[in-house]
């Protein structure tokens, strides 16, 4: 059983129905502890929506910063 936490990614693999994977921020629990239906926003749209996980979805990290060139995190320049 998935359990969630505010903050944490949901990501949504294609599949038959799906075109696309989806990744989106959890900003609500509608359940004490975690387990869905989740109040997702979504990085593709920024769109809100309750969402019932599908069984392949999982919990994950969110995307990688993009850097520049040169850019080392931690490092003043």
């Amino acid at each position: 059983m998935m359990r969630a936490h505010v903050g944490d990614w949901l990501v949504v693999p294609p599949g038959p129905e799906r075109g696309h994977e989806r990744r989106g921020q959890i900003v609500a629990l509608l359940h004490p502890d975690g387990t869905p239906p989740y109040r997702v926003r979504w990085l593709d749209d920024d769109h809100v929506s309750v969402v019932f996980p599908p069984p392949d979805a999982h919990l994950g990290r969110p995307p990688a910063a993009r850097t520049t060139a040169g850019d080392v995190p931690g490092r003043a320049r």
